[in-house]
């Protein structure tokens, strides 16, 4: 019943979306830069909520300020605090915060999908780019082989904090309908298309909520907790460096074969040094994505707090990066059998060309041999 719906005390509306801005970022570096240049505080993260021995970050990210940013959602002009945190791995999350208070469910549905139509996943929204720009301009020194064209992946946050009366999870799933907010669909949805939307939800107690889904999430927290948010982010900063691995591969592996053929085809003495400058290229290569592929996977580790991991497992599975690792596991175990293929026949050339050098002294110790008698 529309009279029963509750009404949204206080929460916010988080756009996020990430950049792989470069091959590394070194944070000390950027942690430098930003006091010097820069008038907004940072900060090394770290989760709120959680016991430190329960998580464990890799490399702490940078978080820092960029302050407000005026923008027009849903035909008014409003006022969204920006920030962004860096990875170590080479990613920067963007994030758009929309504070909302007083209203009532049917109006901060309607506000959460107004936000995703002016800046929300696959909006090409002025805003973003002029924050990238920014942070390029302010920390360009500390960035390790800076990407040109960066991949991009977007995430929808509906945080409510607190509701006109105390509700639990089952009584906010009884009286408010959350398919509309997390699917953004106006028309109704069937029974099965709900279910698998309402899915992957979780709560630790009796009264919070969170609901995943592949773009966005809603998080009913009363202690204003930001765990769960923290960890959807590095889920998919996560996922989008296992693309961008995944896509430099695919751009890898056709000219790698276009080099060996081309290698192949010359059959001088120096083809074993071809081959043997191709494989270290390819050891390189290897070596460089394997030890990134690992920071990545190491960049959250949770093993105490199990709900946690719970929703950190759930958000992997769901934004698919175990299929996106075992493509890039598949692409690197190709170019290892190339290396060594390629490192066996550089081995081989070298071996008949030690040969045929050994006959050739041989041939010439005969012919002296006949020359003198």
């Amino acid at each position: 019943m529309a009279d029963a719906e509750p009404r949204v005390r206080s929460g916010q509306i988080v756009a996020l979306r990430l950049f792989d801005l470069a091959y590394e970022i070194d944070l000390k570096r950027a942690e430098q830069l930003w006091a010097s240049r820069a008038q907004g505080a940072s900060a090394r993260s770290r989760l709120a909520g959680t016991p430190a021995k329960a998580v464990s970050f890799g490399v702490p990210p940078l978080a820092l300020d960029l302050g407000p940013v005026p923008l027009e959602i849903g035909g008014a002009g409003r006022s969204l605090a920006a920030s962004v945190r860096l990875y170590d791995f080479g990613i920067a999350a963007f994030a758009l915060r929309l504070p909302v208070a007083e209203l009532p469910w049917a109006e901060y549905e309607g506000l959460v999908n107004a936000t995703d139509l002016a800046i929300g996943p696959h909006v090409a929204a002025p805003v973003w780019d002029g924050l990238l720009d920014r942070l390029r301009h302010l920390l360009g020194e500390a960035l390790d082989r800076p990407t040109a064209a960066p991949l991009q992946e977007d995430y929808l946050l509906a945080v409510v904090d607190a509701f006109d009366t105390p509700l639990t999870a089952e009584d906010l799933l009884a009286r408010a309908d959350l398919v509309p907010l997390l699917s953004g669909e106006t028309r109704p949805l069937a029974e099965g298309a709900r279910r698998e939307l309402l899915r992957q939800r979780f709560s630790y107690h009796p009264d919070d909520l969170v609901v995943i889904t592949w773009d966005r999430a809603f998080i009913y927290e009363p202690q204003r907790e930001t765990d769960v948010a923290d960890v959807l982010e590095i889920a998919n900063a996560q996922l989008l460096e296992m693309r961008t691995y995944d896509e430099m591969l695919d751009e890898e592996l056709p000219r790698m074969r276009d080099l060996v053929e081309a290698a192949r085809r010359r059959t001088n003495l120096l083809a074993s040094r071809r081959y043997a400058r191709l494989a270290r290229r390819l050891h390189t290569l290897v070596a460089e994505v394997s030890e990134l592929t690992e920071r990545v996977d190491n960049a959250l580790q949770v093993t105490e707090d199990v709900y946690l991991a719970r929703v950190y497992a759930a958000a992997m599975e769901l934004f698919r990066v175990p299929n996106v690792n075992a493509a890039v596991d598949r692409k690197l175990a190709i170019i290892r059998e190339t290396y060594a293929a390629l490192h066996s026949e550089a081995a081989g050339g070298r071996a008949e060309l030690l040969e045929a050098a050994i006959l050739l002294l041989i041939a010439v110790e005969i012919l002296l041999s006949l020359v003198r008698h």
